[in-house]
Formats: C-alpha cells, sequence, structure tokens
C-alpha cells in the first residue's frame, strides 16, 4: 500500500510541476506579447485558460481520491494538503496572465510609453520567484524561499514606482491616462502573482518542516 502511495503521490507532484510551467508560461507570455503588442501572442495565452482550469480541477480530484483512499498522515498529509493550495495560487497566476493579455488587445497600435517603465523587469522577478517556489517543492530545499519577503518587499516598491512614474506620464498629457492605466492594473497583477508565489512558499515550509510560517 505505501508504495503505491508514493507510486500517485509522486506522479500528483508531476502533475502539479506541470500545472506550474502552463501558469507561469501564461504569465510570461503574456508580459512578452505586451512588450512587442503581439495580438496572436495574446491570443495564444487566453487560449490555454481552459487547459489551465482543466489541471486544476483533475488535480484535485486526484488529490481528495487519494486522501479519501490511502488516508495519509504527518508529511504526506501535508504534502497533499501543499497540493491543493498550490494550484488555486497557480490557477491565480495563470488567470492574470490571460489577463494581461487580454490587455494586449485593447493596446494594439499603440505605442508604448517609456518602454513600458518597469513592467518587464518586475514581470522577470515574479517569474523567478515562483521557478524557486516550484522548485523548492519539488526538491524540498526550503533554503529557495528564505529570502522571499525580501523580494516581495521589493516588488511592493516597484509597483509603487510604476503608479507614480504614470501618474507623471498622465498629467504631463491626459492622452496618456487609458494607456497608463493599463500598466498600473497589470503592475498590480503582478504584485499579486508575487503574493500567491508567496503563499505557495508558505504551504510548501510547512510541507517540508511541519511549521507555519507567515512571508508578510
Amino acid at each position: 500500500m505505501k508504495e503505491r502511495f508514493d507510486k500517485d503521490l509522486n506522479k500528483l507532484k508531476s502533475e502539479v510541476e506541470s500545472m506550474a510551467e502552463l501558469a507561469l508560461s501564461m504569465l510570461v507570455d503574456s508580459v512578452e506579447s505586451l512588450k512587442t503588442l503581439d495580438v496572436k501572442m495574446a491570443g495564444d495565452v487566453i487560449s490555454r485558460k481552459d487547459s489551465l482550469a482543466d489541471m486544476d480541477e483533475s488535480i484535485e480530484e486526484e488529490a481528495l481520491r487519494m486522501v479519501a483512499i490511502y488516508q495519509p498522515m504527518a508529511k504526506d498529509l501535508r504534502t497533499i494538503a501543499a497540493v491543493l493550495k498550490m494550484i488555486t495560487y497557480l490557477y491565480r497566476i495563470g488567470r492574470y496572465g490571460k489577463d494581461i493579455a487580454g490587455m494586449v488587445k485593447s493596446l494594439e497600435g499603440k505605442r508604448h510609453i517609456a518602454k513600458l517603465v518597469e513592467i518587464p523587469y518586475m514581470a522577470n522577478r515574479v517569474a523567478d520567484m515562483v521557478r524557486d517556489a516550484i522548485t523548492a517543492f519539488k526538491t524540498e530545499d526550503i533554503s529557495l524561499l528564505n529570502d522571499f519577503e525580501e523580494r516581495d518587499d521589493k516588488l511592493d516598491s516597484l509597483r509603487y514606482s510604476i503608479f507614480r512614474e504614470c501618474l507623471t506620464y498622465m498629467m504631463e498629457d491626459p492622452r496618456n491616462i487609458t494607456q497608463c492605466s493599463y500598466y498600473i492594473m497589470i503592475a498590480k497583477y503582478l504584485e499579486r502573482c508575487g503574493d500567491n508565489a508567496c503563499k505557495m512558499a508558505e504551504k510548501i515550509h510547512f510541507m517540508v518542516t511541519g511549521e507555519r510560517i507567515e512571508i508578510k
């Protein structure tokens, strides 16, 4: 029974990693489509939302099936609990990617202001946090999560910096208001993705150690 459980658990974790790859690809590609105003790429990101939803549902069903059949304890139970939480955070990250891609269509034909301010840089930092969280989940190396609070603080600072810069452009020329409003919203979405990476880090830490932490 234990051997079968371990096999199923490894498969479940692999499915979570696949979902993470999909969610992260949606976020990264949405920002890339924004940088180049590539409507076709944006449409491809949006088309992945159904696959993301299907993975969310199938992983949840499998995790609940495993709880019912195997009645796991201790770390095994914490791992399944982490899976159930992580797929929610990953789904949100992918959905934010879809929402960013949706804005690309509204910006079609326009020229970016100040090279998108610091949005691409902010997006890269978020993507790195998600990757590190998933690597920690896979390898159980929680040292990768040690600086998440500082990295999250940096994302907060970047969002406020983008907000202030956009306000300047809007005051200089009212024609920039709509476009800068999109930038401000995208920065908020990226900050939320960082928050979801931090929530994953909290659950992974609990999964590995049995100790709860809060990344503020």
